[in-house]
């Protein structure tokens, strides 16, 4: 058998495999999805929504944890978007390329693949002590933006360096400074793919649930945040909450709290994508 044929057949057997995995994924999920609707959707009521936690299944509903996630990823999104782009702004167009430049790309790229756990420790240790911002909503979302702030850098850099040089040659060439090319020319054409970082970025913080249990944030809320200064729940530990009772009509409060969490997801993403569209246009 010759060199070819064997990089033809090992090609077909990766790209077998790699289908096969894809499908075997798709089952998975279709299961775990057809499992959660046939087990919550029954449960989704206004009185779900807007109703605060009970000891009674019957009566909880999941408005306080809905609302600590409205809070918690607005304040993510408005410490994670601009520190990540502005970083990103700086190291790609301002900083000089040497050895102290690779050093920080290296310690971002790390960064972007440490555990949750560990920024819950830092946010314990650094905002909640230290800084003595107690158990409370802007603790909760600076933690979370600690978390993503390297996807949002690394995506934001990677769209910034997608930018034709030409485009900011030509700038230069009408008198342009730097700045003006880089917020009239590079970003409006960055910015598709800076969004797109950003919507992988806020839809691992929604999820999280490690680091906001690590900083103190509560199980049983039965309030809304008032401030960024409040107490606060997020869906997933109320999910959490739920699926760790042995009462089965609290298993489908959790499927429930799950397709809330679902459709706020979807919701932001597809904001998210609609911007992104139009921006490309």
């Amino acid at each position: 058998m010759t060199r070819r044929l064997r990089n033809q057949l090992l090609d077909h057997l990766l790209h077998g495999a790699g289908m096969a995995a894809t499908l075997l994924g798709l089952v998975v999920l279709g299961a775990l999805l057809f499992d959660i609707f046939s087990d919550g959707l029954g449960r989704i009521s206004w009185d779900f929504l807007t109703s605060f936690p009970s000891r009674r299944a019957e009566n909880a509903g999941i408005y306080a944890a809905l609302a600590g996630t409205v809070w918690v990823i607005s304040f993510t999104a408005l410490l994670a978007v601009p520190l990540g782009i502005g970083a990103a702004i700086f190291l790609e167009e301002y900083a000089a390329r040497g050895g102290w430049s690779r050093v920080i790309e290296i310690n971002i790229a790390n960064l972007a693949g440490v555990p949750s756990v560990i920024y819950g420790l830092l946010g314990l240790g650094l905002l909640v002590r230290t800084l003595a911002l107690g158990r409370s909503v802007i603790a909760g979302a600076a933690t979370l933006a600690l978390l993503v702030l390297p996807v949002v850098i690394l995506s934001s850099r990677e769209a910034l360096r997608a930018v034709s040089p030409s485009l900011r040659e030509a700038s230069y060439a009408l008198g342009a400074t730097k700045w003006q090319t880089i917020w009239h020319q590079v970003l409006p054409v960055a910015l598709p793919g800076m969004l797109t970082g950003m919507i992988l970025a806020l839809s691992r913080a929604i999820g999280e649930t490690a680091p906001l249990i690590t900083i103190g944030a509560l199980t049983y809320v039965p309030f809304a945040p008032a401030g960024i200064w409040s107490p606060f729940t997020v869906l997933p530990i109320q999910v959490f909450n739920w699926v760790s009772r042995p009462q089965e009509a609290f298993l489908e409060n959790a499927a429930a709290g799950i397709i809330v969490l679902l459709a706020l997801l979807l919701a932001m993403n597809g904001a998210a994508a609609w911007l992104r569209d139009r921006f490309q246009q």
